[in-house]
């Protein structure tokens, strides 16, 4: 039987989540390109349930505006008070109704959770016709945890927390996770009915366990196999290892869908990006955002990537870049830094320290060493002398240079925007660009060189640069 579309998802996130000590709402902390709790929704998205909500309170409009961002779909419910997990899912209901059909409450702060296994849960849960089914896992050391009791037919007889728990019950490793699937109907009338008649005077998602097996209905269990994927996120520490164990899962897809990542322990790739098969991601590589590797490239060492597209056999070593775009067997650096905008044709080249920003490169086109290309547009086949720099900002406004195909712009050459140089066309070394150059011209923009005899042993007396100059001189006349 396969799972229906939930009535609803129920995120509960309004916990203060003091361990964090940040003045950041614990589930916007990030981890793999994702907040935690945009895991979480992710992996609810993957159910595609008739309603999507989230229990808000803590920093609530922190929360609030974020959702806006990454979950338009997603519907903040308000928890003015911290009164347990029972109230936090009797505030969802009070403010949309009744929900009629499967209701599956998770956390968000667990971003390891898999839409695979809450379809899984939700599975489970209506083929053995439950009213409740409880999320469960065995933990290696189950001390803090609540137990799981069991009946002889698999039915969920208790959940006993662990400062209850007899010695026998201590001995049981499969412990409740906190997250459930529900019959809508039935929990809305269990909630009305629990109590705060507790130690923290709250009211608490178990008791509902307790209070539909009273009423006579089942409650099951479903059993995740992997443990790790069920742990919650209360501390950085917590959150680092969350983001260890997250990048290992991402990259081991990766790597059986055909990538090769050559050292997993120094390699960084968000959840959003996509790699070809045969992608090589050479060590210390960050891949973030949207990124796209195309099939064959290679990418590192030490590199960062965010939001980039790498085309199929291109290469780059040692470079940062953000929102550009490198072709089909291009290729950039080492030490290059590629920004927002820049676009590099196939076969073309942005070498050691050349930095390019919102800059369009033709195909086969080098800009090989020491460059600053910014609002630029070069043709095919043309190639940029070192050291040279694109002038774009006047001091209050950019503008944008031209170079046509297969021009030699010659080493150290100034081109002030705005300024065009015409197909053909070669610039002189040393000059400064400030005309429209035409095609196939030679512009030479530079002053003449004048030299000045016996300069140096005149003005730098007792210098070594004019001892020299001396023995040069004495040695040049004794020869003749």
């Amino acid at each position: 039987m396969s799972a229906s579309r939930p009535a609803a998802v129920i995120v509960l996130a309004a916990g203060e989540g003091t361990r964090m000590k940040s003045r950041t709402s614990k589930i916007l902390h990030e981890l793999a390109g994702r907040s935690m709790v945009g895991h979480v929704l992710a992996a609810a998205g993957e159910l595609e349930p008739e309603r999507l909500l989230v229990v808000v309170g803590h920093r609530r409009e922190q929360v609030v505006e974020h959702l806006a961002r990454v979950a338009p779909e997603a519907v903040p419910v308000v928890q003015e008070r911290q009164g347990g997990t029972g109230h936090a899912v009797r505030m969802a209901l009070e403010q949309v109704g009744e929900l009629p059909g499967t209701v599956v409450v998770t956390n968000g702060d667990h971003p390891l959770l898999r839409g695979a296994t809450l379809a899984e849960l939700v599975r489970v849960h209506e083929s053995e016709g439950n009213a409740v089914t409880v999320l469960t896992t065995e933990m290696p050391d189950a001390a803090g945890y609540g137990r799981i009791v069991r009946e002889g037919d698999g039915a969920v007889a208790a959940i006993v927390e662990h400062k209850d728990a007899s010695a026998e019950q201590r001995a049981v490793r499969e412990i409740n996770v906190g997250m459930y699937a529900f019959d809508g109907k039935a929990l809305a009338d269990a909630l009305r009915r629990v109590t705060t008649d507790n130690a923290g005077g709250e009211e608490y998602l178990t008791d509902v366990v307790g209070i539909l097996r009273g009423d006579g209905l089942r409650a099951g269990a479903f059993l995740v196999g992997d443990w790790v994927e069920t742990q919650g996120v209360n501390d950085r520490v917590q959150l680092a290892q969350a983001r260890r164990q997250l990048n290992d899962r991402i990259l081991e897809a990766h790597m059986r869908a055909g990538v090769t990542v050559v050292d997993p322990g120094s390699t960084w790739i968000d959840v959003q990006v996509v790699a070809e098969p045969d992608a090589v991601v050479r060590p210390n590589t960050q891949l973030h955002g949207e990124t796209r590797l195309g099939e064959g490239c290679v990418v590192g060492p030490g590199c960062t990537l965010t939001d980039t597209v790498v085309g199929a056999g291109a290469v780059v070593v040692n470079a940062v870049c953000e929102s550009a775009e490198v072709g089909p067997e291009a290729s950039v650096g080492p030490f290059a830094y590629l920004r927002p905008g820049t676009r590099l044709g196939r076969k073309a080249k942005a070498g050691t320290y050349v930095e390019m920003k919102n800059a369009q490169v033709g195909e086969g086109s080098k800009v090989p060493h020491l460059t600053y290309v910014g609002d630029a547009e070069i043709g095919v086949g043309s190639n940029i002398g070192a050291s040279s720099v694109f002038v774009n900002y006047d001091g209050v406004s950019k503008h944008r240079s031209v170079i046509g195909d297969h021009v030699k712009v010659g080493s150290d050459n100034m081109i002030v925007a705005p300024v065009s140089v015409g197909d053909g066309a070669y610039t002189a070394a040393g000059s400064v660009i400030v005309k429209d150059v035409p095609a196939g011209a030679m512009a030479v923009a530079r002053g003449q060189q004048r030299n000045v005899e016996g300069w140096v042993e005149r003005k730098r007396a007792g210098t070594p640069s004019a001892e020299a100059a001396r023995r040069a001189r004495q040695d040049g006349a004794g020869g003749e």
